[in-house]
């Protein structure tokens, strides 16, 4: 019988102690940090957001401090409107490009848990076609997945303004109310079916187009074959998989909380001593202070989350090698990678030599 969800959790943490204490490297340390940023495995990171202050209305000297927003875009709505369209662009653009990233570096994170090497440059050029094939096939679940929500939430939607529930409320109260709790529970069951997808998709269908170098689509038509003569093995691994990511994103959440405020304390304190400099130094906000001020607040923000990255590396490497070694007593030819068989010794051709006379 297959090896059983929690029963993998030991030689995964083993895995995961060989590979990066023994013996430590810092230089594999950061490139799976790399990977493993680039590959959407570590948690979300928010934005921050910068006010550029412009001139201000007071005749004078400007100051170094303060100061108002700029009115460029207010004053020409056209120039607002072309702004917010030429973000939406950007932004979608880069979406693209990082699932693209993503999606190949999905692979290389496969082989450097497989090798216990992490190999940048070497992954990239090896695993680009597989790579491409997983990101069409992310796109269009994404596509999928948003059409899927405009459906579920605009239909209903529709169908209660043209009823008039919005218009008259109060005599819907009821029906707003239960059609609200079934959208909700409409909508929770997609996300976790989204969730579900995209997970084995990673951990099972990834390492099958890494080995064999199959479409996606007959990954998928062979991991469905065999989730349906093992459901309670599959859906064990989903449920302990969940806690695991409760527990590993609570301990990463701590470490790195604490990071962050020894790191935001130090660049805090040195931002307020070169403002205070800059101010006695009569500095105005002119492109140029801007600019630096903008090179540094990325600066800043590239250094913290290079810090998270190096925290969350531990977790890179335990979940990737969770799902291998629980995939690979099901799958052969990643057994066959992981635990390699030693080649039987070969019978000599040839008679045995006689015994020498007394």
């Amino acid at each position: 019988m297959p090896i059983s969800a929690p029963d993998v959790i030991e030689p995964a943490l083993r895995h995961a102690k060989e590979q990066l204490f023994e013996p430590f490297r810092f230089g594999q340390w950061v490139r799976l940090a790399f990977v493993g940023l680039l590959a959407g495995e570590m948690g979300t990171f928010k934005g921050c957001n910068f006010s550029y202050p412009a001139n201000t209305e007071h005749r004078g000297s400007q100051q170094f401090v303060g100061g108002t927003l700029p009115t460029q875009f207010t004053d020409h709505p056209a120039l607002f409107a072309g702004a917010i369209v030429a973000l939406v662009v950007v932004g979608i653009a880069l979406l693209v490009l990082f699932m693209y990233i993503s999606s190949v570096m999905q692979f290389i994170l496969f082989d450097s848990i497989v090798a216990r090497e992490c190999h940048v440059r070497r992954g990239w050029a090896r695993r680009k076609e597989p790579g491409y094939r997983l990101f069409l096939w992310r796109l269009l679940f994404l596509l999928a997945t948003l059409v899927a929500f405009a459906l579920v939430i605009g239909v209903p939607a529709l169908c209660a303004a043209a009823s008039g529930w919005f218009t008259h409320a109060r005599d819907h109260v009821l029906g707003l109310v239960l059609s609200g709790i079934l959208e909700f529970l409409v909508l929770l069951v997609l996300v976790i079916f989204v969730g579900v997808v995209s997970v084995m998709t990673k951990d099972f269908v990834v390492p099958q187009m890494a080995l064999e170098n199959i479409a996606v689509m007959e990954g998928w038509r062979r991991l469905w074959l065999w989730i349906k003569h093992e459901k309670g093995g599959y859906a064990g691994y989903i449920g302990m998989k969940i806690v695991l990511a409760i527990g590993a994103a609570i301990a990463e959440m701590i470490v790195t909380l604490f990071a962050f405020v020894v790191l935001i304390i130090i660049m805090g304190g040195v931002g307020v001593a070169g403002v205070f400099g800059g101010k006695a130094a009569g500095l105005a906000w002119n492109p140029y202070t801007i600019s630096l001020a903008v090179i540094l607040g990325c600066i800043a923000i590239a250094i913290l989350v290079f810090v998270a990255a190096l925290i969350s590396v531990p977790v890179v490497v335990f979940f990737p090698a969770y799902s291998i070694y629980f995939f690979a007593p099901r799958y052969p030819r990643l057994a066959a990678l992981l635990w390699p068989q030693p080649s039987e010794p070969v019978a000599p051709d040839f008679p045995p030599p006689e015994p020498l006379p007394l």
